[in-house]
Protein backbone atom coordinates (compact mmCIF):
# COMPACT_ATOMS: atom_id res chain seq x y z
CA UNK A 1 0.00 0.00 0.00
CA UNK A 2 1.28 3.45 -0.95
CA UNK A 3 0.17 6.91 0.18
CA UNK A 4 0.66 9.06 -2.92
CA UNK A 5 -0.50 12.47 -1.70
CA UNK A 6 -1.83 14.32 1.32
CA UNK A 7 -3.50 17.73 1.68
CA UNK A 8 -3.75 19.57 5.01
CA UNK A 9 -6.04 22.49 5.77
CA UNK A 10 -5.81 24.28 9.14
CA UNK A 11 -3.98 21.32 10.66
CA UNK A 12 -1.75 22.63 13.46
CA UNK A 13 0.89 24.84 11.75
CA UNK A 14 -0.14 23.64 8.29
CA UNK A 15 -2.64 26.21 7.08
CA UNK A 16 -2.70 24.90 3.52
CA UNK A 17 -0.15 22.18 2.73
CA UNK A 18 -0.08 19.73 -0.18
CA UNK A 19 2.52 16.97 -0.42
CA UNK A 20 3.33 14.23 -2.91
CA UNK A 21 5.34 11.31 -1.56
CA UNK A 22 7.90 8.79 -2.72
CA UNK A 23 6.86 5.14 -2.84
CA UNK A 24 9.91 4.37 -0.70
CA UNK A 25 11.52 6.58 1.94
CA UNK A 26 10.21 10.05 2.76
CA UNK A 27 12.61 11.97 4.99
CA UNK A 28 10.89 14.91 6.72
CA UNK A 29 13.48 17.35 8.08
CA UNK A 30 13.00 20.43 10.23
CA UNK A 31 13.68 22.01 13.60
CA UNK A 32 11.65 21.28 16.70
CA UNK A 33 8.14 22.70 16.63
CA UNK A 34 8.16 23.40 12.88
CA UNK A 35 5.40 20.96 11.88
CA UNK A 36 7.20 17.83 10.72
CA UNK A 37 5.59 15.47 13.26
CA UNK A 38 2.20 16.91 12.29
CA UNK A 39 2.61 15.29 8.86
CA UNK A 40 2.96 11.86 10.51
CA UNK A 41 -0.03 12.70 12.70
CA UNK A 42 -2.14 13.52 9.65
CA UNK A 43 -1.14 10.28 7.90
CA UNK A 44 -2.15 8.32 10.99
CA UNK A 45 -5.57 10.02 11.02
CA UNK A 46 -6.15 8.92 7.42
CA UNK A 47 -5.17 5.32 8.19
CA UNK A 48 -7.00 4.86 11.51
CA UNK A 49 -9.34 7.87 12.14
CA UNK A 50 -7.38 8.23 15.42
CA UNK A 51 -4.79 10.71 16.67
CA UNK A 52 -1.20 9.49 16.75
CA UNK A 53 -0.40 11.13 20.10
CA UNK A 54 -3.81 10.77 21.78
CA UNK A 55 -4.51 14.50 21.46
CA UNK A 56 -8.09 15.68 21.15
CA UNK A 57 -9.20 17.00 17.77
CA UNK A 58 -9.78 20.48 19.24
CA UNK A 59 -6.03 20.72 20.00
CA UNK A 60 -5.16 20.00 16.37
CA UNK A 61 -7.05 22.88 14.74
CA UNK A 62 -4.82 25.79 13.68
CA UNK A 63 -4.89 28.79 16.00
CA UNK A 64 -7.83 31.06 15.25
CA UNK A 65 -9.61 28.49 13.05
CA UNK A 66 -12.75 26.43 13.72
CA UNK A 67 -12.14 23.32 11.62
CA UNK A 68 -9.47 21.23 9.93
CA UNK A 69 -9.40 18.81 7.02
CA UNK A 70 -6.98 16.10 5.88
CA UNK A 71 -7.28 14.40 2.51
CA UNK A 72 -5.16 11.61 1.08
CA UNK A 73 -4.82 9.40 -1.96
CA UNK A 74 -3.82 5.75 -1.53
CA UNK A 75 -2.66 3.32 -4.18
CA UNK A 76 -3.43 -0.25 -3.17
CA UNK A 77 -5.17 -3.02 -5.09
CA UNK A 78 -7.25 -0.07 -6.27
CA UNK A 79 -7.04 3.68 -5.75
CA UNK A 80 -8.74 5.21 -2.72
CA UNK A 81 -9.34 8.71 -1.45
CA UNK A 82 -9.83 9.36 2.26
CA UNK A 83 -10.85 12.55 4.04
CA UNK A 84 -10.93 13.41 7.74
CA UNK A 85 -12.91 16.50 8.70
CA UNK A 86 -13.43 18.10 12.12
CA UNK A 87 -15.45 21.13 13.30
CA UNK A 88 -14.86 22.63 16.75
CA UNK A 89 -18.30 24.28 17.03
CA UNK A 90 -20.09 20.93 16.71
CA UNK A 91 -17.18 18.96 18.23
CA UNK A 92 -17.82 16.49 15.45
CA UNK A 93 -15.46 14.51 13.26
CA UNK A 94 -16.33 12.86 9.95
CA UNK A 95 -14.40 10.33 7.92
CA UNK A 96 -15.00 9.72 4.22
CA UNK A 97 -13.73 6.85 2.07
CA UNK A 98 -14.08 7.47 -1.67
CA UNK A 99 -16.58 10.28 -0.87
CA UNK A 100 -18.77 7.94 1.20
CA UNK A 101 -19.11 8.77 4.89
CA UNK A 102 -17.94 6.02 7.24
CA UNK A 103 -20.08 5.90 10.37
CA UNK A 104 -18.32 3.01 12.11
CA UNK A 105 -14.65 3.98 12.40
CA UNK A 106 -13.65 0.44 13.45
CA UNK A 107 -14.35 -0.70 9.89
CA UNK A 108 -11.31 1.34 8.75
CA UNK A 109 -8.86 -0.41 11.09
CA UNK A 110 -6.62 -2.62 8.95
CA UNK A 111 -7.88 -1.26 5.64
CA UNK A 112 -4.91 1.12 5.48
CA UNK A 113 -2.38 -0.70 7.69
CA UNK A 114 0.10 1.55 9.48
CA UNK A 115 2.83 1.07 12.09
CA UNK A 116 4.16 4.03 14.07
CA UNK A 117 7.32 4.42 16.11
CA UNK A 118 7.07 7.60 18.21
CA UNK A 119 8.50 9.14 21.38
CA UNK A 120 5.60 7.96 23.56
CA UNK A 121 6.40 4.32 22.76
CA UNK A 122 8.74 4.25 25.76
CA UNK A 123 5.57 3.48 27.74
CA UNK A 124 5.28 0.06 26.09
CA UNK A 125 8.31 -1.28 27.94
CA UNK A 126 8.50 1.15 30.86
CA UNK A 127 4.87 2.02 31.54
CA UNK A 128 1.78 0.33 32.97
CA UNK A 129 0.23 -2.99 31.85
CA UNK A 130 -2.42 -1.02 29.93
CA UNK A 131 0.32 0.34 27.63
CA UNK A 132 1.48 -3.16 26.76
CA UNK A 133 -2.06 -4.43 26.27
CA UNK A 134 -2.69 -1.48 23.96
CA UNK A 135 0.30 -2.41 21.80
CA UNK A 136 -0.68 -6.08 21.57
CA UNK A 137 -4.36 -5.34 20.96
CA UNK A 138 -3.50 -2.85 18.20
CA UNK A 139 -1.13 -5.30 16.50
CA UNK A 140 -3.69 -8.12 16.50
CA UNK A 141 -6.60 -5.85 15.53
CA UNK A 142 -4.73 -4.48 12.52
CA UNK A 143 -4.42 -8.05 11.25
CA UNK A 144 -7.73 -9.48 12.47
CA UNK A 145 -11.17 -7.87 12.36
CA UNK A 146 -12.42 -10.85 14.35
CA UNK A 147 -10.22 -9.87 17.26
CA UNK A 148 -11.17 -6.20 16.96
CA UNK A 149 -14.83 -7.22 17.13
CA UNK A 150 -14.15 -9.33 20.23
CA UNK A 151 -12.42 -6.39 21.94
CA UNK A 152 -15.30 -4.02 21.23
CA UNK A 153 -17.83 -6.61 22.40
CA UNK A 154 -15.82 -7.37 25.55
CA UNK A 155 -15.53 -3.69 26.47
CA UNK A 156 -19.29 -3.20 26.07
CA UNK A 157 -19.99 -6.17 28.33
CA UNK A 158 -17.37 -5.03 30.82
CA UNK A 159 -19.00 -1.61 31.07
CA UNK A 160 -22.46 -3.13 31.59
CA UNK A 161 -21.18 -5.51 34.26
CA UNK A 162 -19.35 -2.67 36.03
CA UNK A 163 -22.63 -0.75 36.18
CA UNK A 164 -24.37 -3.73 37.75
CA UNK A 165 -21.58 -4.17 40.30
CA UNK A 166 -21.89 -0.51 41.29
CA UNK A 167 -25.64 -0.87 41.75
CA UNK A 168 -25.21 -4.04 43.80
CA UNK A 169 -22.62 -2.39 46.03
CA UNK A 170 -25.00 0.45 46.75
CA UNK A 171 -28.33 -1.40 47.01
CA UNK A 172 -27.71 -5.17 47.32
CA UNK A 173 -30.85 -5.52 45.21
CA UNK A 174 -31.51 -9.27 44.99
CA UNK A 175 -33.12 -8.93 41.57
CA UNK A 176 -29.79 -7.83 40.06
CA UNK A 177 -27.79 -10.93 41.03
CA UNK A 178 -29.26 -13.03 38.23
CA UNK A 179 -28.45 -10.30 35.73
CA UNK A 180 -24.90 -10.19 37.05
CA UNK A 181 -24.51 -13.94 36.58
CA UNK A 182 -25.71 -13.68 32.98
CA UNK A 183 -23.28 -10.86 32.19
CA UNK A 184 -20.48 -12.77 33.91
CA UNK A 185 -21.04 -15.83 31.73
CA UNK A 186 -21.19 -13.68 28.63
CA UNK A 187 -17.97 -11.91 29.65
CA UNK A 188 -16.28 -15.27 30.26
CA UNK A 189 -17.13 -16.47 26.74
CA UNK A 190 -15.77 -13.35 25.04
CA UNK A 191 -12.83 -12.98 27.43
CA UNK A 192 -11.72 -16.57 26.80
CA UNK A 193 -11.63 -15.91 23.05
CA UNK A 194 -9.49 -12.81 23.60
CA UNK A 195 -7.05 -14.81 25.72
CA UNK A 196 -6.82 -17.48 23.00
CA UNK A 197 -5.99 -14.86 20.38
CA UNK A 198 -3.37 -13.27 22.63
CA UNK A 199 -1.70 -16.60 23.38
CA UNK A 200 -1.57 -17.38 19.66
CA UNK A 201 -0.21 -13.91 18.91
CA UNK A 202 2.61 -14.12 21.46
CA UNK A 203 3.62 -17.58 20.23
CA UNK A 204 3.83 -16.28 16.65
CA UNK A 205 5.11 -12.78 17.35
CA UNK A 206 8.20 -13.88 19.27
CA UNK A 207 9.65 -15.07 15.95
CA UNK A 208 9.12 -11.63 14.35
CA UNK A 209 10.51 -9.88 17.43
CA UNK A 210 13.68 -11.98 17.44
CA UNK A 211 14.18 -11.42 13.70
CA UNK A 212 13.86 -7.64 14.13
CA UNK A 213 16.08 -7.58 17.20
CA UNK A 214 18.84 -9.53 15.44
CA UNK A 215 18.94 -6.90 12.69
CA UNK A 216 19.63 -4.20 15.29
CA UNK A 217 22.08 -5.92 17.67
CA UNK A 218 23.26 -8.83 15.49
CA UNK A 219 22.24 -11.73 17.77
CA UNK A 220 24.12 -10.43 20.82
CA UNK A 221 20.86 -10.42 22.82
CA UNK A 222 17.71 -12.53 22.61
CA UNK A 223 14.31 -10.96 23.34
CA UNK A 224 11.15 -12.71 24.51
CA UNK A 225 7.53 -11.81 25.32
CA UNK A 226 5.59 -13.79 27.92
CA UNK A 227 1.83 -13.38 28.30
CA UNK A 228 0.90 -12.94 31.97
CA UNK A 229 -2.78 -13.78 32.21
CA UNK A 230 -4.27 -13.44 35.69
CA UNK A 231 -6.16 -16.71 35.20
CA UNK A 232 -4.13 -19.90 35.39
CA UNK A 233 -5.10 -21.80 32.25
CA UNK A 234 -6.48 -25.23 33.19
CA UNK A 235 -5.96 -27.97 30.58
CA UNK A 236 -6.02 -25.40 27.75
CA UNK A 237 -9.56 -24.42 28.81
CA UNK A 238 -9.67 -20.62 29.01
CA UNK A 239 -13.37 -20.50 29.89
CA UNK A 240 -12.97 -22.86 32.85
CA UNK A 241 -10.00 -20.84 34.06
CA UNK A 242 -11.86 -17.54 33.91
CA UNK A 243 -14.93 -19.04 35.57
CA UNK A 244 -12.80 -20.28 38.47
CA UNK A 245 -11.21 -16.82 38.79
CA UNK A 246 -14.60 -15.07 38.82
CA UNK A 247 -15.83 -17.43 41.54
CA UNK A 248 -12.72 -16.72 43.61
CA UNK A 249 -13.10 -12.94 43.43
CA UNK A 250 -16.91 -12.71 43.42
CA UNK A 251 -17.25 -11.32 46.96
CA UNK A 252 -14.38 -8.87 46.46
CA UNK A 253 -16.03 -7.57 43.27
CA UNK A 254 -19.38 -7.14 45.03
CA UNK A 255 -17.75 -5.39 47.98
CA UNK A 256 -15.68 -3.02 45.84
CA UNK A 257 -18.15 -2.62 42.96
CA UNK A 258 -15.54 -3.09 40.21
CA UNK A 259 -14.47 -5.74 37.67
CA UNK A 260 -11.42 -7.54 39.06
CA UNK A 261 -11.16 -10.48 36.66
CA UNK A 262 -10.59 -10.78 32.92
CA UNK A 263 -8.11 -10.12 30.11
CA UNK A 264 -8.45 -6.36 30.64
CA UNK A 265 -6.18 -6.86 33.68
CA UNK A 266 -3.54 -9.06 32.01
CA UNK A 267 0.03 -8.05 31.24
CA UNK A 268 2.92 -8.92 28.93
CA UNK A 269 6.44 -9.28 30.33
CA UNK A 270 9.47 -8.53 28.16
CA UNK A 271 12.80 -10.32 28.61
CA UNK A 272 16.32 -9.96 27.22
CA UNK A 273 18.54 -13.01 27.71
CA UNK A 274 16.01 -14.30 30.28
CA UNK A 275 16.28 -11.11 32.38
CA UNK A 276 13.14 -8.99 32.81
CA UNK A 277 13.59 -5.83 30.76
CA UNK A 278 11.59 -3.56 33.07
CA UNK A 279 13.69 -4.49 36.10
CA UNK A 280 17.15 -4.98 34.66
CA UNK A 281 17.23 -3.33 31.22
CA UNK A 282 19.34 -0.26 30.41
CA UNK A 283 17.87 2.75 28.63
CA UNK A 284 19.54 1.61 25.43
CA UNK A 285 18.02 -1.86 25.74
CA UNK A 286 14.57 -0.37 26.34
CA UNK A 287 14.86 1.79 23.21
CA UNK A 288 16.16 -1.12 21.13
CA UNK A 289 13.32 -3.35 22.36
CA UNK A 290 10.73 -0.68 21.51
CA UNK A 291 12.12 -0.36 17.99
CA UNK A 292 12.24 -4.13 17.52
CA UNK A 293 8.62 -4.40 18.69
CA UNK A 294 7.53 -1.99 15.96
CA UNK A 295 9.57 -3.62 13.20
CA UNK A 296 8.22 -6.96 14.37
CA UNK A 297 4.70 -5.56 14.26
CA UNK A 298 5.30 -4.34 10.71
CA UNK A 299 6.36 -7.76 9.40
CA UNK A 300 3.72 -9.60 11.44
CA UNK A 301 0.93 -7.52 9.90
CA UNK A 302 2.45 -7.78 6.43
CA UNK A 303 2.50 -11.58 6.61
CA UNK A 304 -0.98 -11.88 8.10
CA UNK A 305 -2.85 -9.64 5.65
CA UNK A 306 -0.59 -9.96 2.61
CA UNK A 307 -0.21 -6.19 2.26
CA UNK A 308 2.58 -3.80 3.20
CA UNK A 309 1.85 -1.30 5.99
CA UNK A 310 3.01 2.29 5.96
CA UNK A 311 5.80 2.86 8.48
CA UNK A 312 6.02 6.11 10.51
CA UNK A 313 9.14 6.97 12.54
CA UNK A 314 9.31 10.17 14.57
CA UNK A 315 12.82 11.49 15.27
CA UNK A 316 14.21 8.10 16.28
CA UNK A 317 17.80 8.46 15.04
CA UNK A 318 18.56 11.34 17.39
CA UNK A 319 18.22 9.02 20.41
CA UNK A 320 20.48 6.22 19.17
CA UNK A 321 24.22 5.71 19.07
CA UNK A 322 25.73 5.66 15.60
CA UNK A 323 26.12 1.87 15.51
CA UNK A 324 22.47 1.08 16.22
CA UNK A 325 21.29 3.94 14.03
CA UNK A 326 23.29 2.44 11.15
CA UNK A 327 21.77 -0.99 11.76
CA UNK A 328 18.25 0.42 11.70
CA UNK A 329 18.87 2.53 8.59
CA UNK A 330 20.06 -0.62 6.85
CA UNK A 331 16.91 -2.42 7.95
CA UNK A 332 14.81 0.21 6.16
CA UNK A 333 15.70 -1.40 2.85
CA UNK A 334 13.25 -4.18 3.77
CA UNK A 335 10.43 -1.75 4.47
CA UNK A 336 8.05 -0.45 1.81
CA UNK A 337 6.92 3.15 2.13
CA UNK A 338 8.28 4.88 5.22
CA UNK A 339 8.01 8.40 6.65
CA UNK A 340 10.85 9.46 8.95
CA UNK A 341 11.20 12.80 10.72
CA UNK A 342 14.61 14.18 11.69
CA UNK A 343 15.95 17.46 12.99
CA UNK A 344 19.36 17.13 11.33
CA UNK A 345 19.67 16.33 7.63
CA UNK A 346 23.46 16.05 7.85
CA UNK A 347 23.26 13.27 10.45
CA UNK A 348 20.82 11.24 8.38
CA UNK A 349 23.16 11.53 5.41
CA UNK A 350 25.91 9.81 7.44
CA UNK A 351 23.68 6.79 8.17
CA UNK A 352 24.17 5.32 4.72
CA UNK A 353 20.50 5.16 3.75
CA UNK A 354 20.81 3.93 0.18
CA UNK A 355 17.26 3.40 -1.03
CA UNK A 356 15.46 5.97 -3.13
CA UNK A 357 14.18 8.80 -0.95
CA UNK A 358 12.36 12.10 -1.09
CA UNK A 359 13.52 14.86 1.27
CA UNK A 360 10.85 17.22 2.56
CA UNK A 361 11.91 20.31 4.48
CA UNK A 362 9.48 21.83 6.98
CA UNK A 363 9.75 25.34 8.38
CA UNK A 364 6.91 26.81 10.47
CA UNK A 365 4.27 24.80 8.63
CA UNK A 366 5.69 25.56 5.17
CA UNK A 367 7.12 22.66 3.17
CA UNK A 368 9.60 22.43 0.31
CA UNK A 369 11.46 19.65 -1.45
CA UNK A 370 15.24 19.36 -1.30
CA UNK A 371 16.98 19.12 -4.63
Amino acid sequence: MILKQIDLLNFRLHKNTSLKFSDNLNLIVGGNGQGKTSILEAIYYLCTTKNLNSSSESEVVSFGETKFQISGKFDDLSNHKTTFFYETEKNKKNFFLDDKQIVNSSSIIGKFPVVSLIQNDHAITQGAPADRRRFVDAAISMASHTYLGLLLEYNRKLKQRASLLTQLKETRNQNLYQQLDLWTESLITTGAEIIKHRIKFVNEFNFFLKEAYSHIVENMEEPLIVYQTNSEIINDNEEASLRKEFNTYREDELRRGVNLVGPHRDDFTFFINNLELKRFGSQGQHKTFQIALKFGQFFFIKEKIGRTPIFLMDDIFGELDTSRAMQISGYLSEIGQAFITATDFIKTETLGIKEEKKIIKVNNGTVSYAS
